[in-house]
């Protein structure tokens, strides 16, 4: 089955092309535009770089590319749930839908949640986990929550949202941190690489609440250490350890309350390189590459084929 995913999420516009046979990946992504100094986009900001960049895009995708595209799946609303919603994803439909009719080939929507767990299990080689129930983290700059993921014969794999800040997201927060040090949105990449010229130790209490853990402290504190004159790499630090803390202890509670079952990490913030050996080393965590970490379409691709192979 050879599948083409689209994904618009509100940091990058991305295609891919999945052959579930061989397993082959053609991916093309690019962030949209964020000016110096900016925090994020707007929506109506994100709607419109989408439609400028996503034609371009898919373009680029098949200007080499001769083998017939058998379904089409596109992420049409950040969760798994009736409420979400959120206007950049639907340039995408609009694309997906258009593709799907003049091609005459079929079109499944997932959430863009769902895109990035499947992202993982795909290229991590853990394609054993779409038959099992799972506990995976999405920790982003739009989302930090963890869900309880089952097997479903029709959405593939459905989520239930268990765990979530009651504030700040992970994403916001490295990225708010980054640019107050002087680096540029989106700075998760940069801060990773600052944290590690430190040779700081933090202990840090995490400030969780049953199902719920804070997580604007960390912005406040690292404000306070850069008036204070502290080097920038120790700030950097901080924040790091600050997520990586928080993430720990709600893997404790998750792990108490639900069982030693396997943990699946998504989202950009996980591919910080301290966190990812954090937890692979402690938990065991299933993680991917970087590139498939942050926001991207090949779980949506995936999402497409498997759909329509339980269809066939």
């Amino acid at each position: 089955m050879i599948s083409l995913g689209i994904d618009t999420s509100n940091y990058t516009t991305s295609v891919t092309v999945f052959n579930s046979e061989n397993g082959e990946i053609i991916s093309k992504k690019k962030l949209l535009p964020v000016k110096q100094g900016d925090k994020g986009l707007r929506q109506s900001d994100a709607v419109f770089h989408h439609t400028v960049q996503l034609p371009d895009l898919i373009e680029e995708l098949f200007n080499n590319y001769e083998k017939k595209i058998e379904c089409i799946g596109v992420s049409s609303k950040p969760r798994d749930d009736e409420k979400s919603y959120m206007p950049c994803f639907l340039t995408g439909v609009a694309s997906a839908k258009t593709l799907s009719s003049v091609m005459k080939i079929p079109l499944h929507m997932f959430s863009h949640q769902q895109g990035h767990i499947a992202a993982v299990l795909q290229s991590a080689n853990r394609i054993d986990l779409f038959k099992k129930e799972f506990i995976a983290f999405h920790v982003s700059g739009g989302t930090t929550e963890a869900v309880y993921v089952t097997p479903d014969s029709d959405k593939i794999i459905k989520t239930e949202m268990i765990f979530s800040s009651s504030d700040l997201k992970a994403g916001q927060a490295v990225d708010r941190v980054a640019l107050s040090l002087g680096i540029p949105f989106p700075g998760g990449a940069k801060l990773d690489i600052l944290s590690r010229k430190s040779d700081k130790e933090y202990k840090i209490k995490p400030s969780l609440k049953e199902n719920t853990f804070s997580l604007s402290g960390v912005e406040n504190k690292c404000n306070k250490m850069l008036s204070d004159g502290e080097r920038k790499q120790d700030i950097a630090k901080y924040c790091i350890d600050y997520i990586s803390f928080s993430l720990k202890e709600a893997v404790y509670y998750l792990l108490k309350k639900y069982g030693n079952i396997p943990l699946v990490f998504s989202g950009g913030v996980m591919s910080n390189s301290l966190i990812r050996e954090r937890f692979t080393e402690e938990f065991n965590a299933v993680f991917t590459k970087p590139e498939f970490s942050s926001d991207n379409a090949l779980g949506i691709a995936v999402l497409a084929a498997l759909k329509e192979l339980n269809n066939g």
